[in-house]
């Protein structure tokens, strides 16, 4: 009995500290479905994942995702939901310069490119 007490106490230590360092993410699937929706072409070539606006931590944006974040008025604690200001911020972010010289984002998306492409 003394075993099983043991045990089950130390699956619970080992659980509250799995559980207690998980990173908290938060999809905004509305960004995603808008940029697929806007730019079908791009989403033709290429797998649309949080990468387009983020980096390897999706707590970090990539530079598409810095001129996006810019592109919105204000954007609410729980991410925007109103399509009409996302298509707007999208627009918006299309007029910024990327990291590939003498490119906007914009040429990259009508070149069918992920707009956060490195040199």
């Amino acid at each position: 009995m003394r075993k099983v007490v043991t045990a089950v106490l130390g699956l619970m230590v080992v659980g509250a500290v799995l559980f207690s360092s998980v990173e908290k993410v938060e999809a905004r699937a509305q960004y995603k479905k808008a940029f697929e929706t806007k730019y079908e072409d791009v989403k033709k070539k290429n797998k649309i994942t949080c990468n387009a606006c983020h980096g390897k931590k999706k707590s970090i944006r990539n530079n598409y995702g810095k001129a996006l974040e810019k592109s919105f008025e204000k954007i609410p604690e729980k991410g925007e939901k109103d399509k009409k200001k996302i298509e707007a911020a999208l627009t918006k972010a299309e007029k910024e310069k990327s990291a590939i010289d003498g490119k906007t984002f914009g040429d990259l998306l009508k070149d069918g490119k992920l707009p956060a492409s490195e040199k």
